[in-house]
């Protein structure tokens, strides 16, 4: 019963090799423990679901940023094969969860609306894959808690990985305390994977493996008053270009949309209050995001700074040309500032983005 296990475990581990060679790199040593324990899994799920008194156990990979979580997660995942299985980025995710627990008038036939909207999501999905999770707001606490416990509840095995150790989870000490019982969960039932190393490989990597021809990694990073590349339509908006436009659930003040390109000023997108939905959606409408105005992050609001970080991360993972016009957003820090584990994901998402020669 156990033989095709180490068969489908070597094949996956082939796979996690070939992968790397493509990309001009060989797996790092700190990623060795994650792509056997991966490759391990890859196995397991070979085999029926039925051969199992207990669903594999589930995966929790974690480090800093720039150490290859995602790419691990991903290779997995391309690797398997075809049919029961889902990835999904917890932005995303969590905002059609929201979305379908929310909607009005929706009836649950006896189910809860947190298990009714999973059905939506998941289906018949033997394994969820879950990039960059993260716990912040108070408010998605007990939603995200109720989430884990019924994913882990079910036979689905869920793969996920996040820039904190499930302990780092929801930071914020005022609200620490309301996640704890979530973490017991995750440390009790999940294998914490830990792939710190000492190279960020979005910093090391050659242009050409960094980018992949991503839309992203042509973006720029322009000071004030700089003009950018013609072909991406970058003369200052006119007051007549402004008009609003449709985000999640509300209209946001764009200051000129033009085709494919978007262009808001940064206090209109990251100091009113907005969140990752309307980002989502203005990532599903438009290819290019122009931001300017964007000041140092110590001049930001600590609000401020989260949406930024957030509006970056979604730029990058749905893979839209991100266009930031003013200052250097993160110079010039309060002094003894340590900065967040979002805003060093940041960092490391920014240095893609091209600067003017």
């Amino acid at each position: 019963m156990n033989r095709p296990v180490p068969q489908h475990a070597q094949a996956m581990r082939r796979h996690f090799h070939e992968a790397a060679a493509r990309r001009g790199f060989s797996v790092a040593p700190a990623q060795e423990a994650a792509v056997e324990r991966l490759a391990h899994l890859a196995g397991e799920l070979r085999r029926p679901a039925w051969t199992f008194p207990r669903p594999p156990r589930d995966l929790y990979v974690w480090g800093p940023v720039g150490r290859g979580k995602s790419w691990l997660v991903d290779t997995f995942y391309e690797g398997l094969p075809t049919g029961r299985k889902r990835r999904l980025h917890f932005h995303d995710f969590f905002r059609r969860l929201h979305d379908g627990v929310t909607r009005p008038g929706a009836r649950h036939d006896g189910q809860s609306a947190v298990d009714s909207a999973l059905d939506e999501l998941i289906g018949d999905s033997r394994i969820l894959v879950f990039d960059e999770f993260h716990a912040h707001d108070a408010g998605d606490a007990m939603l995200i808690a109720r989430l884990f416990r019924t994913l882990l509840d079910r036979r689905i095995t869920l793969v996920t990985t996040s820039n904190y150790p499930p302990s780092g989870l929801m930071p914020d000490p005022l609200h620490h305390h309301l996640f704890e019982p979530t973490i017991q969960l995750i440390e009790e039932r999940m294998d914490v994977l830990d792939v710190s190393g000492p190279v960020d490989f979005r910093r090391a990597a050659a242009p050409a493996a960094a980018d992949g021809g991503r839309r992203f990694a042509t973006g720029l990073c322009l000071p004030p008053g700089d003009a950018g590349p013609e072909e991406l339509g970058l003369g200052a908006p006119q007051p007549g270009e402004a008009t609003p436009v449709r985000a999640h659930l509300r209209q946001l003040p764009a200051r000129a949309v033009r085709g494919d390109m978007v262009w808001f000023a940064f206090d209109a997108l990251c100091e009113a209050a907005t969140g990752v939905p309307d980002y989502l959606a203005l990532a599903e409408r438009f290819g290019t995001l122009v931001l300017d105005g964007v000041p140092p992050l110590a001049e930001a609001s600590a609000d401020g700074r989260q949406r930024f970080a957030n509006l970056v991360d979604v730029a990058c993972d749905r893979d839209i040309r991100l266009v930031l016009i003013g200052s250097a957003p993160l110079t010039a820090l309060p002094e003894g500032q340590a900065l967040t584990r979002d805003l060093d994901r940041t960092t490391s998402r920014l240095a893609m983005l091209r600067r003017p020669s």
